[in-house]
């Protein structure tokens, strides 16, 4: 056997020679908020980290500058745009991996690898990586528009049509993660279910068809993970950051108060929410009630009320506005709506989720691409490639909401992240396991160039290995 087959054999092949691997797709290496020291680490040449590293936002790294653009490198997950601008990842998925399940039926890899799948009101989407020494490298993804919560508005519960089509997308789902050693996995779903009448019949039946048990996760639940996915995107020198998260059917909003103190670790993040509350409102339900085609600027400004009521209902409102105004405070967005403004922002000809996550938009930025997107008629929208025929007739609806935002607390930057959730409970599984733990016997940590895997012993053995 040559080397290079050994290597690929035992996993330790590096993100460079994995680029040579089948279809000629490059795994990209991801550092999440797990061990890693917001003060320490970072790349040398100061650009801001997308990924486990320091946090610095005097510069953005340049797509001409390789080695900046590298360390933007994130999971490479396919963003919810539509398929027609990725042709050659049918339905939003990745191209053949070189691990993919054997003919035989067995996983061809026995690293350990990890799932997260999040079910919301518009979108199935799915992430599966392997856990390397200060992070993890997405290995598989999928993501789908199904628009579990059509109709959820007027109806009070799920429609057929769109629990068959959400059932279609998890039975894609549960295929991806057999063809990998998935040792652990957190399904959930979100504010479709949990608002449906028959959300928890939806439930049993996934289980039913699919063998896939789908946790409903609680406001908390979700906006903690919002956190948790996004930590490395906070600017280390802020006294506080406004994190929102424009879901389908539900808008999540944190408040992180740093003037106290900031966390050592990225993964210490959600310890310092100090407020927290979740909208019932989303894309799909705003555009449902004030549709989404046919958006003018008296409609969009109705909208934006719509929202601002709801807001004005948050206890910690007043508090949150009072540290604005001391200027080290920054917005944080993790939706479709904020990178689709930050590709049309940038005049993307395809949606580039390396130029996307992470890129900082000021709040003229913003005001003029919000404008340009309401100028827009809706055939304009669908021609526009960050923004497509799946997303033209919501992406003015999630603009509603945001402008909502930014008019109750008028930062002046805004940060865009194009992650969230499954990261979150990547970063939770992998953590829990103590997957980046290093001793004597592994000092490099889970998945390094020496030492073992060192994830949870079953309690059996654990047992076994005390007496």
């Amino acid at each position: 056997m040559t080397r290079a087959g050994w290597l690929r054999k035992t996993g330790f092949l590096s993100p460079k020679q994995a680029s040579k691997r089948d279809c000629g797709q490059q795994e990209q290496p991801y550092h999440p908020p797990d061990r890693c020291n917001v003060e320490e680490s970072g790349p040398k040449s100061g650009q801001p980290a997308i990924a486990g590293a320091r946090m610095d936002s005097r510069s953005e790294a340049k797509p001409s500058d390789k080695r900046a653009s590298d360390a933007q490198m994130a999971p490479q997950t396919v963003p919810d745009r539509p398929t027609s601008q990725h042709p050659s990842h049918k339905h939003g998925t990745h191209p053949r991996a070189h691990n993919q399940r054997h003919p035989s039926g067995r996983p061809t890899s026995d690293r350990p690898a990890y799932a997260a799948l999040d079910l919301g009101t518009n979108n199935c989407r799915l992430l599966i990586a392997e856990p390397t020494r200060s992070g993890f490298r997405v290995v598989d993804s999928f993501s789908r528009i199904v628009r579990l919560g059509a109709g959820l508005t007027h109806h009070g519960a799920l429609s057929q049509e769109a629990m068959d089509k959400a059932i279609e997308g998890l039975r894609v789902c549960r295929s991806k993660m057999e063809s990998r050693n998935v040792v652990r996995r957190r399904l959930i779903a979100t504010e479709a279910c949990r608002q449906a009448s028959n959300g928890e019949a939806f439930i049993e039946r996934v289980e039913k068809e699919t063998g896939l048990t789908l946790e409903i996760a609680d406001r908390r639940t979700e906006a903690r993970l919002a956190v948790s996915g996004c930590a490395t995107l906070v600017e280390r020198e802020a006294d506080g950051v406004i994190l929102f998260d424009i879901g389908g059917g539900s808008t999540e909003l944190a408040f992180l108060d740093f003037r106290s103190g900031k966390p050592r670790f990225h993964a210490h993040m959600h310890r310092f929410i100090r407020a927290w509350t979740s909208l019932p409102v989303g894309v799909v339900t705003l555009a449902e009630s004030f549709g989404g085609v046919y958006v003018d600027r008296p409609i969009f400004e109705l909208m934006v009320a719509e929202v601002r009521q709801m807001i004005s209902r948050f206890a910690a409102r007043e508090m949150m506005s009072q540290c604005v105004q001391g200027g080290k405070v920054h917005l944080l967005g993790t939706s479709g709506t904020v990178t689709t403004l930050a590709g049309v922002h940038l005049g993307l000809e395809r949606y580039d989720r390396r130029r996307v996550d992470g890129t900082w938009m000021g709040a003229d930025d913003v005001t003029a691409m919000t404008d340009r997107l309401i100028d827009m008629t809706f055939d304009e929208r669908v021609a526009n490639p960050c923004i497509g025929a799946d997303r033209a007739d919501l992406v003015l609806a999630g603009c509603a909401i945001f402008e909502a935002i930014r008019r109750e607390w008028p930062c002046g930057r805004l940060r865009v992240a194009d992650r969230g959730l499954r990261e979150g409970m990547l970063v939770e599984l992998m953590a829990q396991d103590g997957v980046w733990r290093r001793d004597r016997n592994n000092p490099k940590g889970a998945n390094g160039r020496r030492g073992r895997y060192r994830g949870k012993r079953p309690q059996a053995a654990r047992a076994r290995a005390q007496s």
